[in-house]
């Protein structure tokens, strides 16, 4: 069969598929339906210095073309991680991405200096920048390109670990932003997160989320995310993983050929689990029939 791996920047993958974090907690319950290790990699559960319980009441709501989601970094702690999910992430076979947030910069910087005593353990660490910076008003930190490079820059120091900068899509420029984390010496971004979306019951007249908003995903997010891994790959000199509204292997090849180097898939996967092993078949399905390397499609898009 044809060969599917790929690089993003020094981490290398057997497959281009990353489970997406926040949608296959640290893949314990995706195990039982497949190999974990035909993954390129798994993106943890987003992971705050101390447990949350999440937001309260409805946190997730389904939709025409997707699903919103406001679940609100529900997590154990990264020190119950590192003691209890780290290792089975490792012994998975797949490459072992650490999801880090936070609401402060103070936030980022002590799970850092957390997680980097276990480096021999971590591929990478992607720094979720989409989360509201309480000591700042609640902006979030994602959203302006000199706090995105300043807390690239900081967490920079703190280790040796690949940052893969995971922006929000909620702003004018994502160029702009995405060559803020370049500039404070991100080793990738990721795009895109979710959209910010509403829905409402029309019988109470009320949100059908109890926190009123919540992230937007699936298949309608994805002539956005490729929109804007398009943009930004004709000005980073970094890679791109791709991530919105995935769900076969067509997907894949498009944000590839956009710029994307890898991918993640999230939604789909809670509709159909073992998505990953039909999209990893068909891809190199495609790549032997077409005689080529998967990873030579990054970036081949032909503009008119």
């Amino acid at each position: 069969m044809g060969d599917i791996s790929v690089k993003v920047g020094s981490v290398n993958l057997k497959s281009p598929l990353i489970l997406a974090s926040g949608t296959c907690n640290f893949g314990r319950e995706l195990a039982e339906f497949y190999d974990l290790s035909i993954l390129g990699g798994i993106s943890s559960k987003g992971l705050t210095i101390k447990p949350r319980a999440g937001n309260p009441g409805v946190r997730v709501a389904e939709c025409d073309s997707g699903m919103l989601n406001s679940v609100g970094l529900q997590n154990p702690g990264v020190e119950y991680f590192i003691e209890n999910d780290l290792d089975f992430m490792k012994n998975s076979g797949a490459a072992v991405i650490v999801n880090v947030a936070g609401h402060s910069y103070e936030d980022y910087i002590d799970m850092v200096k957390t997680l980097d005593p276990h480096k021999d353990k971590i591929d990478a660490l992607e720094i979720n920048l989409s989360c509201p910076n309480v000591k700042e008003g609640c902006m979030t930190i994602g959203s302006d390109p000199q706090a995105i490079k300043y807390i690239t820059s900081e967490l920079r120091k703190l280790t040796d670990l690949p940052l893969w900068i995971k922006l929000t899509p909620n702003v004018t420029d994502i160029k702009a932003t995405a060559l803020a984390a370049q500039a404070g010496g991100a080793d990738a971004v990721v795009l895109i997160n979710t959209l910010m979306g509403m829905r409402i019951d029309i019988r109470t007249r009320r949100p059908v989320l109890t926190n009123n908003t919540g992230g937007y995903s699936g298949p309608a997010v994805k002539p956005v995310a490729i929109r804007m891994v398009a943009e930004c790959s004709q000005v980073l000199d970094i890679p791109i993983v791709g991530c919105g509204g995935i769900a076969d292997y067509k997907d894949v090849l498009e944000f590839m050929i956009a710029g994307a180097s890898a991918v993640e898939i999230g939604t789909a996967c809670l509709v159909h689990p073992a998505l990953p092993v039909d999209i990893t078949a068909d891809l190199e399905k495609y790549c032997s029939d077409n005689d080529l390397l998967l990873k030579d499609l990054t970036g081949t898009l032909q503009r008119w």
